[in-house]
């Protein structure tokens, strides 16, 4: 019983914090935004100021992949982080659900008998 009881209680962790991105991802996802940021002034100015030769093309091209690249990744963390909020907002509300309705629970019964009397009054009108 113990141990059955242990076992839930670990896959319960487990898969609570395998769906939390970790304070390293996050970190990363914040790199990429500030690498974004930086590649698409970079594009901008080279665009601009740069002299349009066939290797300022390519660096721009170059910088075009990296940056849609970050915008992937970037997207992806974003889903992953929006599904493991969801997913804790819904355990979170589950369990206030399921406290809620333990507490009712016995107030519940121990007015069973008036409702049931009120049940019949109301039949009886």
């Amino acid at each position: 019983m113990k141990s059955e009881l242990a076992e839930e209680i670990f896959q319960l962790i487990e898969t609570r914090s395998d769906a939390r991105p970790t304070p390293m991802e996050f970190e990363m996802a914040y790199q990429a935004r500030v690498a974004i940021d930086r590649i698409r002034f970079a594009i901008k100015h080279a665009e601009q100021f740069g002299p349009h030769t066939e290797q300022m093309r390519e660096a721009g091209l170059q910088l075009l992949d990296a940056l849609e690249r970050l915008e992937s990744t970037d997207r992806r963390f974003q889903a992953i982080s929006s599904r493991a909020v969801a997913t804790q907002i819904k355990n979170s509300v589950g369990a206030d659900e399921a406290i809620d309705r333990d507490k009712a629970r016995p107030l519940n019964q121990a007015n069973g008998r008036d409702r049931m009397q009120q049940r019949h009054t109301e039949r009886a009108d």
